[in-house]
C-alpha cells in the first residue's frame, strides 16, 4: 500500500519506501535566503502535476518539489533534490527563473540527469543546452511533454526515438534533436485521454479560502490570439494543436474532486475557457445538465472580445451555473497601444463587458501593463485612469471589480521580444537580464505582499516614462487595490 509522503518531507506525491524515478522541481522565484518569501500561496504548477500523473500512471515512482511554494533557498533545493537522489531531475524553465534554475542543475550530485521543458525551453534550446551549469541536462523536450518524458524514464526506450526531444552531441557539442516516424502522437497528448490531476503533487492545491476548497484546472491547451507580449501567443507556439477537454469530463473532474476532497470551487486556468464562443455553449450545456450551479462556484479566464459577442441569456446562464469571477487581460486604457500589441479590444468594449458582467453579480478581475515599448506617459497616464474609472463602476454594482498590474517585461519567441530586438537597440542578453524587484520595502509594506512573486524587471526603459515612474504608478495601484479590498 502507497504510504503517504511524511509531513516534514519537502517532496509530494512520491512513496518514500522505493527509489526515485524522477524528481520535478518548481524553482524559486528568487533566493529565499536573501529574503523570506512574504506571499502566502502561489498558484498550483498544474503543468508539472500532469507530467507527474501521467509518469506515475505508467508505474513509475515520481515526485514534485515546489520550492517556490515552500519558500525554499537555492541552496536547500540542491540539498533536498541530492537527498532524494532520484534518477532525473526535472526542471520547467521561465525566463524570470532561468538563472536560479540553471544554478540549482549545477549544483546536482554527477548521477543525476537533468531533463528540462518550458517556455524557455522551447524559444532558446541552443543556448540552455550549450549553457556549461546544464551540461548534464539528458533531454530538452519542446511542448507538452506527458508522454515523451514517460518514455525517457523508461530505460528500455530511445530519447533519439522521440520528437521534439533535444541534446548535445557529447562530442561535436552541437544540439541533436530525435524523431522517427510512427512517434508524432507524442506531440500532441490527447487531452481527453490523460489522466485526472493527482492532487498529492501539489503543495497548495485544494486550498481553503472564504470557507470553500478550491481546486485550479485545466480545460484546454493553446491560443488562437497572438498577443505580443504573451508567452502562449500562437505565432510563438506553431507547434500547439488547440485542444479542448470535453465538457463531461471536467464535470467529471469537478465531482470527483467534490466527493473525494470537499471542492466546491474551482478555477479555470486555461486561456479558452471562456475564450471561445464553441467552448462557452458546450461547458453551459453540459454545467446545466450536472446542476454546477447548485453547488460549486467557479472563475475563469475569458477573452474581451468574445465576451462582448455575448447575449444577455448567455450570461445570464452562466451566472446560474455559478460563474464567480472572470479574469480579463485588459493591458492597456490606450486605444493605440492596445491594437500595438494586437488585443483586438477596444475601450468601449471593456467598459461594456465588465458592466454587463458586474450587473449579474459577476466579479471580475482585470490584468494591466505598464511600460509598453513605444507607450507615452499620456497613454500610461489613460491605463491608469481606466483603472480608477472600472473601480467607480464596480461601486455601483454587485459585482467586485480588482485589478492587477504588472512591469512589461519581454519573453523570449513572443512577437514583441522579436520586435524589440529587429530594432538593434537591444541584444538578448539584455532583454533577458531579470532583476527580482522588492516592492514591498524588505517585506514591511503588506499592501504588496501578494504580488512580490510577479516583480521581475529588465530595469529597461521601453516607452517614454521611466523605469521609476512606471513603478511608481504600479505601486500606487497595488496600495489602491489593497485599501479598496481593506475596506
Amino acid at each position: 500500500m502507497h504510504r503517504s509522503t511524511p509531513p516534514t518531507d519537502p517532496i509530494r506525491g512520491h512513496n518514500p519506501d522505493h527509489a526515485l524515478d524522477a524528481l520535478f522541481v518548481n524553482t524559486p522565484l528568487r533566493d529565499y535566503a536573501q529574503r523570506p518569501r512574504v506571499n502566502d500561496f502561489t498558484l498550483p504548477v498544474l503543468g508539472v502535476g500532469y507530467i507527474a500523473t501521467y509518469a506515475a500512471h505508467r508505474g513509475f515512482n515520481v515526485g514534485v518539489l515546489d520550492a517556490e511554494a515552500l519558500g525554499l533557498s537555492v541552496a536547500d533545493t540542491v540539498a533536498a533534490v541530492n537527498r532524494a537522489r532520484p534518477r532525473w531531475v526535472g526542471f520547467n524553465l521561465l525566463a524570470p527563473t532561468y538563472e536560479i534554475s540553471a544554478t540549482i542543475a549545477s549544483g546536482l550530485d554527477p548521477d543525476i540527469k537533468v531533463m528540462v521543458g518550458g517556455h524557455q525551453a522551447k524559444a532558446m534550446p541552443t543556448q540552455i543546452l550549450t549553457d556549461e551549469r546544464m551540461a548534464r541536462c539528458a533531454a530538452l523536450v519542446i511542448g507538452e511533454a506527458e508522454t515523451r518524458v514517460a518514455e525517457l524514464l523508461d530505460d528500455h526506450h530511445r530519447r533519439a526515438d522521440l520528437p521534439g526531444v533535444m541534446w548535445l552531441d557529447p562530442l561535436l557539442k552541437t544540439p541533436v534533436t530525435g524523431g522517427r516516424p510512427g512517434h508524432g502522437h507524442h506531440l500532441a497528448p490527447p487531452v481527453d485521454g490523460l489522466p485526472f490531476v493527482d492532487r498529492r503533487y501539489l503543495v497548495q492545491d485544494p486550498y481553503s479560502d472564504a470557507g470553500r476548497w478550491e481546486a485550479a484546472m485545466v480545460a484546454a491547451r493553446g491560443c488562437p490570439y497572438d498577443c505580443s507580449f504573451c508567452g502562449a501567443a500562437v505565432s510563438a507556439n506553431p507547434d500547439v494543436t488547440i485542444r479542448v477537454r470535453s465538457a463531461e469530463g471536467i464535470v467529471a473532474e469537478m465531482e470527483q474532486l467534490r466527493d473525494n476532497l470537499g471542492v466546491t470551487a474551482f478555477r479555470f486556468v486555461d486561456d479558452l475557457f471562456l475564450g471561445a464562443r464553441r467552448v462557452i455553449d458546450q461547458m453551459t450545456v453540459c454545467f446545466t445538465k450536472a446542476r454546477i450551479g447548485d453547488w460549486a462556484v467557479w472563475d475563469a479566464t475569458g477573452r474581451i472580445n468574445v465576451l462582448h459577442r455575448l447575449d444577455e441569456a448567455t450570461l445570464d446562464l452562466l451566472a446560474a451555473n455559478g460563474l464567480r469571477e472572470v479574469a480579463l487581460g485588459i493591458e492597456s486604457g490606450s486605444e493605440r497601444v492596445l491594437t500595438y500589441i494586437d488585443k483586438r479590444i477596444t475601450r468601449d468594449m471593456v467598459r461594456s463587458v465588465i458592466v454587463r458582467l458586474l450587473s449579474r453579480g459577476i466579479n471580475v478581475k482585470g490584468y494591466f501593463i505598464l511600460g509598453f515599448p513605444t507607450e507615452t506617459r499620456e497613454e500610461m497616464a489613460e491605463t491608469v485612469a481606466l483603472v480608477h474609472e472600472l473601480w467607480d463602476l464596480a461601486d455601483r454594482a454587485p459585482g467586485r471589480f480588482r485589478s492587477s498590474v504588472f512591469e512589461f517585461r519581454p519573453y523570449p519567441g513572443t512577437p514583441e521580444w522579436r520586435r524589440l530586438l529587429a530594432t538593434g537597440r537591444y541584444t538578448p542578453t539584455q532583454l533577458l537580464n531579470y532583476t527580482a524587484v522588492d516592492l514591498t520595502d524588505q517585506g514591511v509594506d503588506v499592501a504588496l505582499h501578494h504580488r512580490d512573486e510577479f516583480n521581475f524587471s529588465t530595469g529597461i526603459q521601453f516607452g517614454e516614462p521611466t523605469v521609476e515612474e512606471v513603478r511608481a504608478a504600479l505601486v500606487e495601484l497595488s496600495r489602491s487595490e489593497y485599501m479598496r479590498r481593506a475596506a
